[in-house]
């Protein structure tokens, strides 16, 4: 510990004054023995060199920050002077940043404990370069200045940047204006960073490079963009390409290359021709000073293929090409890039069966085709493939007359009908209903599928509108003439319930033959119904030759059972009646005089024949009423 030498000086001077009377320091000592080296100083002296000795000191308080000088240096501690009535101790460790630490050096140091339990002055240059640096950065915040940080390390999400002495966080996506994946290759650089964000609470700043880059770049955009004009061409680099086209550096503003501002042909993908970092010239189309968006062109700085067509390729020209777009009415050929002719769905096929564009054509399919219409103007053009080959339909009479027994290809089905491709352009339509002369067909995909192979009739010619009237069930004749004779009305066969639905049932006859029972005659003698796939016997009740039908009846068959064992006791009952009224009329005729007993016995018997005659004719009447049936059930 050093002691002012004027301290010592008055110390040593100082006397005790006891009840009034100046003593000596010690009184057991003689001060008078040896003048010799001795100083007596006034009170106005004294009073003097107290003020000077006070003046050398410094007032200070705990968590304050001044500036000392190195004292001494010692295997564990720096000594520094602050002006204090003590010299304080700093942790040597605290300058390990310092190379050539000496005696003299000066630095701000914090004041930790004006005086600890021994006395002494703590001091930390470690904590007055952290509030230092604080009170910089907070102040670099406030007025976005650039600072100097040393990436120090890499952590979790960015990096750990120093700053004035003090760690702060970088976070990866500030680090640049594109996506950083390696963060290791900046450990160790010395960046220029912004305060971009700081939490007084815990002392904790966010710094960012990017915001550098990207007042740079505004910077050079606002110059970039006040120099744009339209149809200025600009040298750019590609920076990132997507589906819909690629971002273009224009030398610190990007600017959009829209796919169809590309090429003059169709591309699917802009990597089709453009790759990262590629440079190129490209066009100004457009520019928004509000939104700040430009909008470039490439094939704009290459004239237009119409302009350049051959002027050789005109109406009734074969050309040749690829299928660069497919639409349900039709495809579009590319003859050059950029030149394009339709070919409507019409002008696939000389038949008039429906085309599906998107089953007949496929992308990037070669065809060639006749020009039909051209307008270079427009810049438009219709193509037709069926024009390269003669219409088929001239000589239809002569290939295919009426009556022509042939095959053909289901080229489509319909709920109403089949289309069966004869030839090469030429069809024709099957209707459901010619299908079969047996059965009825709900869909006549119950009777044939699209790329099957079909038998068929040509049944009519209709060359104005291109059509043929096709038939499949007249390859054979018509069994109905036959049918007649074997399925004669009252007939009974054995025959087979397809489906029942509440009007009845189709059953199925022999010969593949189908019959409708209505659901009335589906009734069993034991009270219940016929169902589907039951096996029973039918009577035919209708037999229609023109409308191909057939009612048959179930009930029909044991009604009419129980209506014949009927009429035979009525037969019986007849016969005993006729025998009785014989008997009578002989007793009638034998008797000479009647008695009253005769005629009593008469009149009961008389009675009992009445009586049953009547329950006869009541029962004969409601057997002919439950056997009346109209033919149209």
């Amino acid at each position: 510990m050093r002691i002012n030498k004027y301290r010592r000086i008055i110390m040593a001077e100082e006397t005790l004054v006891t009840n009034g009377q100046a003593t000596s320091a010690f009184d057991d000592f003689d001060w008078t023995v040896d003048k010799r080296n001795v100083v007596r100083y006034t009170e106005a002296e004294r009073k003097r060199y107290d003020e000077e000795y006070v003046s050398t000191l410094k007032t200070i308080e705990n968590d304050e920050i001044v500036l000392g000088t190195v004292v001494a240096i010692t295997t564990s501690d720096v000594v520094l002077n602050i002006g204090f009535k003590s010299d304080g101790l700093v942790p040597l460790t605290e300058f390990r940043d310092v190379e050539d630490l000496k005696v003299g050096d000066s630095f701000d140091v914090y004041v930790v404990n004006k005086e600890d339990k021994k006395g002494i002055l703590q001091l930390s240059r470690k904590n007055a370069r952290m509030l230092k640096a604080w009170e910089y950065i907070v102040e670099a915040n406030k007025s976005g200045a650039v600072v100097s940080g040393k990436i120090t390390s890499k952590t979790k999400g960015g990096l750990i940047a120093n700053v004035f002495g003090l760690e702060t966080f970088l976070p990866g996506s500030q680090i640049d204006v594109k996506p950083i994946t390696d963060y290791d290759i900046f450990v160790g650089k010395t960046m220029e960073l912004k305060v971009v964000k700081i939490n007084e609470a815990i002392k904790n700043a966010v710094v960012s490079h990017k915001a550098l880059i990207e007042s740079d770049i505004e910077s050079q955009r606002e110059a970039i963009i006040g120099k744009l004009e339209k149809g200025q061409v600009l040298e750019g680099t590609i920076k990132n390409i997507t589906d819909f086209g690629a971002f273009i550096d224009l030398g610190g503003v990007d600017g959009l290359l829209y796919i169809t501002d590309i090429s003059w042909g169709r591309i699917s993908h802009p990597k089709e021709v453009l790759e990262l970092n590629q440079k190129l010239n490209v066009v100004v189309l457009d520019y928004d000073d509000n939104k700040k968006r430009i909008s470039l062109g490439l094939k704009q700085l290459q004239p237009h293929p119409w302009d350049t067509l051959d002027k050789e390729i005109e109406v009734g020209s074969k050309i040749k090409g690829k299928i660069v777009n497919i639409e349900d009415y039709g495809s579009f050929l590319e003859i050059t890039p950029g030149v394009e002719g339709l070919i409507h769905v019409s002008e696939v096929s000389w038949s008039n069966t429906p085309i599906n564009s998107r089953e007949y054509f496929h992308l990037g399919d070669t065809h060639e085709a006749i020009v039909m219409t051209l307008d270079r103007e427009e810049r438009k053009m219709s193509l037709s493939l069926k024009r390269l080959t003669e219409d088929p339909w001239i000589k239809i009479a002569e290939k295919f007359p009426v009556g022509t027994k042939t095959k053909g290809l289901v080229k489509n089905i319909t709920p109403y009908g089949v289309f069966v491709e004869l030839a090469e352009g030429i069809g024709g339509m099957v209707h459901i209903s010619d299908l079969s002369w047996i059965k009825r067909y709900n869909h006549p995909t119950d009777f044939t599928k699209v790329g099957n192979e079909l038998d068929v009739v040509v049944l009519d010619i209709d060359n104005e509108n291109r059509k043929l009237t096709l038939g499949h069930k007249q390859i054979e004749e018509d069994p109905w003439d036959t049918f007649e004779n074997v399925f004669p009305i009252g007939s009974v066969h054995e025959a087979t319930v397809l489906h029942v639905d509440d009007k009845g049932a189709v059953v199925l006859l022999p010969y593949g033959l189908e019959a409708f029972a209505p659901k009335k005659h589906l009734a069993k003698e034991n009270g219940g119904f016929l169902a589907a796939d039951e096996k029973a016997e039918f009577k035919v009740l209708e037999f229609n030759r023109n409308d191909k039908r057939i009612f048959v009846s179930h009930s029909r068959i044991w009604e009419d059972a129980k209506n014949i064992a009927v009429e035979g006791e009525k037969a019986e009952k007849r016969v005993e009646r006729e025998k009785t009224a014989k008997t009578v009329k002989n007793m009638q005729k034998n008797v000479e005089k009647t008695t009253l007993g005769d005629l009593g016995v008469l009149s009961e018997l008389k009675e009992k024949m009445d009586n049953q005659k009547a329950a006869e004719d009541a029962a004969s009447a409601k057997n002919d009423k439950a056997t009346e049936e109209p033919t149209q059930e």
